[in-house]
């Protein structure tokens, strides 16, 4: 029984960390429908600016918001690429994720003695300070502040995205993913809006580095690795298995996705699958997941004919 709550706390952790990052790529993969991979490269700039903020006394929070700030500034790098320079998406998110590598182990080697792991260990993160302190650090012989907490962000950016696409920006946002002769015939740039997207989303990339960097204590380049897999199964999944849910918004079956994501790849590591298998098995998951959407989508077109 302690191993399944185990197992289920740690689903939830990294569910919902993770389920900032697959909000953001839900902007730019599902509204937007731009391929995006520079989020391998801004996640871990968001974990490794905050982590570097926090060792020279800079208020976690604080770092919270910085990291956001700094991913937001990548992605409408990507975005100026694409728009200005007309460079192919795919493109202009390989050369964001290329120049970051050298920039975020460039930011460790010059604020972190030239080490390539920043440790901030029992510092405080906002999983122990400000409003945190607020809720038990145990709750029925677990510690779950950390799940808690991981959740209060997740929703506190859900429900920011959702007021944002209200807005007339974010309806300019989501028209443009969806007809971009539209929104010129409205004397509108589609790609100013497309810049606003990827700021955003490569924005909540950073922000969930910074979660998960402050849940672990560490932070380096690698926590990028298979980032853009991860989220974009999450998007597909959470959007494909609650898809006829009408009444519910695609920002909480994002979040969903997230923890099934995670749900599934905890009970396999839980059951007893290597460590070095994991990445493989997150492709594997990938693949089922866009197999059954593509699936679903077939089956919908092939309605739409018929009706």
């Amino acid at each position: 029984m302690n191993v399944i709550l185990n197992i289920l706390k740690v689903t939830l952790e990294e569910g919902f960390m993770y389920a900032v990052m697959a909000i953001g790529l839900y902007i730019t993969y599902s509204i937007l429908d731009f391929p995006d991979l520079s989020v391998d490269g801004t996640m871990p700039l968001g974990a490794i600016t905050t982590a570097l903020l926090i060792i020279h006394g800079v208020n976690p929070w604080i770092a919270l918001v910085l990291s956001f700030l700094f991913g937001a500034i990548a992605g409408m790098v990507t975005g100026v690429l694409h728009v200005k320079m007309h460079i192919r998406p795919l493109l202009c998110g390989i050369l964001v994720y290329t120049a970051l590598l050298s920039i975020n182990l460039v930011l460790l080697f010059t604020f972190n003695n030239n080490m390539s792991i920043a440790s901030f260990f029992r510092m405080d993160t906002i999983f122990n300070t400000g409003l945190a302190r607020l809720i038990p650090e145990d709750i029925g012989g677990y510690s779950l502040r950390i799940v808690i907490i991981a959740f209060i962000v997740a929703l506190c950016c859900k429900f920011a995205l959702d007021l944002y696409l209200k807005t007339k920006s974010g309806m300019l946002l989501r028209a443009t993913g969806n007809n971009e002769k539209y929104v010129v015939m409205l004397s509108k740039s589609p790609g100013a809006s497309k810049i606003t997207g990827l700021a955003i989303g490569n924005g909540f990339a950073a922000l969930a580095g910074s979660v998960i960097a402050q849940s672990k204590g560490t932070a380096d380049q690698q926590m990028g690795v298979g980032m853009v897999v991860l989220g974009l199964a999450s998007v597909i999944v959470g959007l494909s298995v609650f898809s006829k849910v009408t009444k519910m918004k695609d920002t909480t079956k994002v979040i969903l996705g997230s923890v099934l994501y995670k749900a599934v790849l905890s009970v396999a590591l839980g059951l007893g699958l290597p460590t070095e298998y994991l990445k493989l098995l997150m492709a594997v998951l990938f693949v089922v997941a866009l197999v059954l959407s593509h699936g679903k989508e077939d089956r919908g077109d092939r309605y739409d004919v018929k009706a």
